[in-house]
């Protein structure tokens, strides 16, 4: 017999199989002895009660053998002589892409302007030192993507947008920790992430396929609307009649090479904001409703805000409980923060983007109508939050109370982020639209979540990069460019992805259509 089930423990009991064991048998009334396996499904958090409990979806087998774990490695082909598909930049879109075209019988061939992980490690760790960044290899660029070097947050809401399943199951199966497969909110951490990418890697190499790094695509061959291949930063032609375009939300070359070629792109909303941090235990007492905070039992607590002020959204995203916040700047004369958190999430800190709706309209007077306007803003906030952080990666930042309060804060809280905070008057120099929405929004957040709005928690400039200020259109059908045969624009870049897993699942949909289309 096979069953699936659902039963609500306290966080402890949760944690103790026997226990576990003894409930389910209980609840579906048979021996417990009987029971074969006992897997989990889905885990929730519930939270919403004083006494906090743990959801469980369970699948159970009675006196039966179990299914074996899917091993989506099986299915691969060697493709070392199979037909050659371009794919430019190696983030989850473009590593998982890969991993489709192979199982397809399609040879992969990835261009990444980045360095590989290993190399990626050592010049983050110039970066903190020096200050300096390397405008190809940091914590946007290079294998893995932005992603690689952040809490690997495996949520979505796409659903719709293709199997999330798979890309877990992939994941787990590249070495994520199994409990991915069930966590309703999963993440794999910094500290394990790359060694996943690193075995991916390996695989798309081991199958024939082939990846390039410290190579730049810096040009598109057309010819009568159909791609024809690629130019490398060496000056070299590399042809092909699909290439899959997964360079991600900050390669902005992309973005002006194709306005300059006259390849049509679309202006899309966006967000902007700042990085908020709060003392971890503060938000484990406010989710948790104790003083005690998480206690020995719990994971380090998560918020979601989401409100509209100023008729436009202002919400939290990213949120990395147990994290520290990064430098995420991809160019010298830059701004731009972060967020990221190990496995263990262990910090005492807890940090989350908290952005505001931009929308076309607010750019007008800004930096005029062009397609790239929103891309002009961001640069623009960008170089302004590099002088007010007084540069070297430096960051503006207030307290939360002085900045809704219009202040100047004299002194500043420890803060994670390691190059180092300047107090900055963050409310006189961001766009007027994005400081009253924030200000709005933190007070009501606050009122929502007793003792969120305190000065003990800061803002720290700036959020940019929470998505792609434009969209590479593409055939709903097809998903390629609108008017570019055999071009596949792919992922967070352009435009139709927001993160790790919905960026991953845009790479496998490409992939899949490109097989289709060759078949």
């Amino acid at each position: 017999m096979y069953k699936e089930i659902n039963i609500s423990l306290l966080p402890e009991q949760s944690l103790d199989d026997v226990y576990i064991k003894r409930a389910v048998a209980k609840k579906i009334a048979v021996v417990q002895n009987e029971i074969t396996l006992i897997r989990k499904i889905k885990r929730s958090i519930d939270a919403r009660q004083r006494v906090v409990k743990i959801n469980l979806r369970l699948a159970v087998w009675v006196n039966e053998s179990p299914e074996v774990l899917t091993n989506c490695l099986k299915e691969y082909k060697d493709v070392k002589d199979a037909r050659k598909i371009i794919i430019v930049g190696a983030g989850p879109a473009g590593l998982f892409a890969a991993l489709k075209l192979i199982e397809k019988g399609l040879k992969p061939v990835i261009f990444e302007r980045g360095k590989s992980v290993e190399d990626r490690k050592k010049d983050l760790k110039e970066l903190y030192s020096t200050g300096k960044v390397n405008p190809n290899s940091n914590f946007g660029f290079g294998e893995g993507g932005a992603g690689t070097f952040s809490d690997g947050k495996l949520y979505t809401r796409s659903k719709k947008k293709g199997n999330i399943k798979e890309v877990l199951e992939l994941l787990y199966n590249h070495g994520a920790q199994e409990d991915i497969l069930w966590d309703s909110h999963p993440h794999i951490g910094t500290d394990i992430l790359p060694k996943v990418i690193v075995n991916i890697r390996k695989t798309i190499l081991s199958y024939g396929g082939e990846i390039h790094f410290n190579t730049k695509v810096v040009d598109y061959l057309f010819s009568s609307g159909v791609i024809k291949g690629v130019v490398l930063d060496g000056g070299e032609k590399v042809y092909s009649d699909y290439v899959i375009l997964a360079t991600g939300h900050s390669a902005r070359d992309v973005y002006r090479k194709f306005n300059e070629r006259g390849i049509i792109l679309e202006a899309k909303n966006f967000a902007v904001g700042v990085r908020l941090e709060h003392p971890q235990h503060l938000i484990d007492c406010i989710q948790y409703h104790t003083k005690e905070g998480k206690g020995k039992y719990l994971p380090p607590a998560e918020y979601s805000f989401v409100g509209q002020f100023e008729n436009r959204g202002v919400y939290s995203f990213c949120m990395c409980p147990g994290g520290v916040v990064v430098p995420a700047s991809t160019d010298k004369h830059q701004q731009v923060v972060n967020g990221m958190s190990s496995s263990g999430r262990n910090t005492k800190w807890a940090n989350s983007a908290m952005v505001v709706e931009v929308k076309q309209e607010d750019l007008n007077g800004v930096v005029g109508k062009d397609v790239l306007a929103g891309m002009y803003f961001q640069e623009y906030l960008e170089k302004l939050a590099n002088e007010r952080g007084r540069g070297n990666l430096y960051a503006p930042a207030q307290r939360m109370c002085d900045f809704v309060e219009g202040i100047k804060s004299t002194n500043l809280p420890v803060s994670s982020y390691k190059p180092g905070l300047t107090s900055s008057d963050m409310h006189n120099w961001l766009p007027k639209f994005i400081v009253s929405a924030l200000q709005q929004a933190l007070r009501y957040f606050g009122s929502k979540a007793k003792g969120f709005f305190t000065n003990d928690a800061l803002l720290i400039g700036l959020e940019t990069r929470t998505s792609s200020p434009i969209r590479i259109p593409r055939n709903k059908e097809s998903l390629q460019h609108i008017e570019v045969k055999g071009l596949y624009p792919c992922g967070e870049g352009s435009g139709y992805a927001g993160g790790i897993v919905s960026a991953a699942m845009d790479g496998i949909n490409c992939a899949d259509k490109i097989a289709f289309t060759i078949e």
